[in-house]
């Protein structure tokens, strides 16, 4: 077998292939002679047809096995002399396997890239931490209050905090346009939830029809609308304002405090913030250690692997969307291309882990393994049988095996890196999450 290889790209490389006739011919007779011991023709006993009448009967199939074999055996073996890493299927072009003329190809892939990390020392990365002051305790009681409060309807204007039920109908130059219309809509003021200025507009009005023109935002999601201006009619039925529950033993017991005491309420209520902000804290310090893992360690990486990347992260939102209902029209017109940026940092990050792992050894922790699928298991009824469930599938298992592997890693490029804290406030550790939740969501959206 003759082996050449040339590069047509960074990643991209041509494999030239060329299998001797001989070898080919040898395969197709030994295969026919093991044919002839078990072939049935009519007018001779098993094993007893001669060479010749097999050889018409059955080599071009027997051909084209050989040769489908000997492509897939020779491409392995042709990389693996030449250290090459194929990352996505080989594209064969041209391919010449007459009789007589051997087999020759030119396979075209993409390779997995050389990666050399640059230091860890020289990475910066940035721990957020906050302390929990009584004025963020009373705040969030505030905030758990308003999430219980009641609805009570008034005589008089709207106000900002108030809920108005309302029916609607817009129109832009006199005509119509999609979800223009509702009957019943119920709309909190101030809540910010609707086009810009209608709220403001239905502020100060009370029960009954009115009119009034609101300017869609340039950068609107329908481009069709953006920067336009719509005409709306608008009824409203119903003003409510809101009564916010009071702080005794009913509400306490709502958030699991049973005794009824407001000392053992706030304690609760604290114990609940230092989870999340812990929680924050950590996704935050994650996210800044493989943000400067990535930022210190560009990479130019495979587009199948890309490729395959965003059309997996299509999958997965089809597959959630479809849980919600969304209609079937609307899911066909996603595109994977929409999710290529972000797939592309996934794979880079993917490489760069893989090469930590492998560097240094890396491996699951079984303990960590366990108290991550315990945690899991915490927010089922019947946690002993979740457990059950992840260690009894392997691929289950993996899953979380892979979640835990990535946790080691940050934890020794943070052992590695030179990490500085920054202190804020517990409401803006919460904001910087929020705001990087929804970035990375952005970018798959």
């Amino acid at each position: 077998m003759q082996v050449s290889v040339s590069s047509t790209g960074p990643l991209e490389r041509q494999l030239s292939v060329q299998v001797p006739e001989t070898q080919i011919s040898q395969e197709v007779h030994n295969r026919l002679q093991s044919l002839a011991k078990t072939a049935r023709i009519d007018g001779f006993r098993p094993g007893k047809a001669p060479m010749k009448l097999l050889e018409r009967r059955y080599a071009t199939r027997v051909r084209e096995e050989v040769i489908g074999e000997l492509l897939r055996r020779s491409f392995a073996d042709a990389v693996t002399q030449e250290q090459l890493r194929p990352a996505g299927r080989p594209v064969f072009d041209p391919l010449i396997a007459a009789p007589g003329e051997g087999l020759s190809y030119t396979a075209t892939f993409e390779i997995y890239p050389q990666i050399a990390l640059n230091p860890i020392a020289d990475l910066q990365l940035t721990k957020v931490t906050a302390e929990i002051t009584d004025s963020d305790v009373d705040r969030m009681i505030e905030t758990l209050r308003r999430q219980r409060r009641s609805w009570t309807q008034v005589e008089r204007g709207a106000e900002s905090g108030d809920k108005v039920t309302l029916d609607f109908r817009g129109t832009v130059e006199g005509k119509e346009y999609s979800g223009n219309s509702a009957e019943d809509f119920e709309l909190e003021l101030g809540a910010g939830r609707f086009i810009a200025g209608f709220e403001e507009a239905v502020i100060g009005k009370s029960v009954g029809i009115h009119r009034f023109s609101v300017s869609f935002p340039d950068d609107f999601y329908h481009k069709e609308l953006a920067g336009r201006s719509a005409d709306f009619e608008v009824n409203i039925k119903r003003v409510a304002e809101a009564r916010l529950p009071a702080l005794d033993a009913e509400f306490f017991q709502a958030f699991g405090v049973s005794n009824g005491s407001t000392e053992t309420f706030r304690a609760a209520v604290r114990r609940n913030m230092e989870r999340e902000r812990d929680q924050a804290a950590g996704a935050l310090l994650r996210r800044s250690a493989l943000g400067a893992l990535e930022k210190a360690n560009p990479l130019q990486v495979p587009r199948a692997l890309v490729d395959n990347e965003a059309q997996r992260m299509l999958e997965e939102m089809q597959r959630n969307l479809r849980l919600q209902g969304i209609p079937g029209e609307r899911l066909g017109a996603m595109k994977s291309e929409t999710f290529r940026e972000q797939a592309e940092r996934r794979v880079i990050l993917g490489l760069l882990l893989a090469e930590i792992i492998e560097k240094n050894g890396l491996k699951p922790e079984p303990s960590r393994v366990r108290a991550s699928i315990e945690q899991l298991a915490a927010a089922y009824d019947d946690p002993a049988a979740v457990i059950k469930w992840y260690y009894e599938d392997d691929r289950r298992l993996a899953d979380v095996q892979m979640a835990v592997l990535e946790e080691q890693v940050v934890d020794w490029l943070l052992a590695q890196a030179r990490v500085e804290e920054q202190r804020v406030s517990f409401d803006d550790l919460m904001k910087q999450r929020q705001t990087g939740e929804h970035s990375q969501a952005n970018q798959g959206s």
